[in-house]
């Protein structure tokens, strides 16, 4: 499916950079790197998704955030426009990070120069494997990360949000979130947030 020892260097050195996360998320009662954990959510929902994806897409899957701790968003303004710029720059770094430890795990350019176009969202909607990725970041972000969020955001912003994470997603994606095992409270947001689109 991939050249194994290659993916796997590139794999353990993604996975070496985000255990560097000073935050932490708990995971079975244990104080655990949250971007390491993050990595492994993706790496675990697309298995789960598409157990064929390209190799690519598997690497831009475990390196979607590579050491995002170290640009917080309080680096950047306040609103739209500040948080638009944030992700902007956000992905370039991912890219250039993943760049960088692909290089030199040995892969070639044109598979190094593909991740860092999936890291960017090139083409998203027009590019299947960037739409596969973009799905699969919505699926972890529903499965793992709502609930948390919808403690923070008042219902409006959060009917919102979740609105904007429905029409990024592709059929099959949408079909594959309302297969998730969501608590109550969680999957009736979702509902809510879907029912006028």
């Amino acid at each position: 499916m991939h050249s194994t020892g290659r993916f796997q260097r590139a794999i353990d050195r993604f996975d070496a950079a985000n255990a560097e996360d000073p935050n932490s998320e708990r995971l079975a009662g244990l104080a655990q790197p949250r971007e390491l954990v993050y990595a492994r959510r993706m790496t675990a929902h697309l298995e789960r998704y598409r157990p064929d994806a390209p190799e690519p897409v598997r690497l831009a899957a475990r390196c979607q955030h590579i050491r995002r701790w170290v640009s917080p968003r309080a680096d950047y303004p306040d609103g739209r426009a500040g948080y638009r710029q944030w992700r902007t720059e956000l992905a370039r770094f991912h890219a250039s990070t993943a760049a960088a430890i692909l290089d030199e795990v040995g892969y070639d350019a044109a598979v190094i120069a593909r991740v860092e176009s999936l890291l960017r969202k090139e083409q998203l909607k027009a590019d299947p494997d960037v739409q596969l990725l973009e799905d699969v970041i919505c699926l972890v972000f529903l499965d793992h990360y709502l609930a948390d969020f919808a403690s923070k955001h008042e219902d409006g912003r959060l009917l919102d949000v979740l609105a904007k994470t429905w029409r990024k997603m592709s059929d099959a994606g949408r079909q594959a979130a309302l297969d998730l095992e969501l608590p109550a409270a969680t999957r009736s947001l979702v509902e809510r947030a879907i029912a006028g689109l």
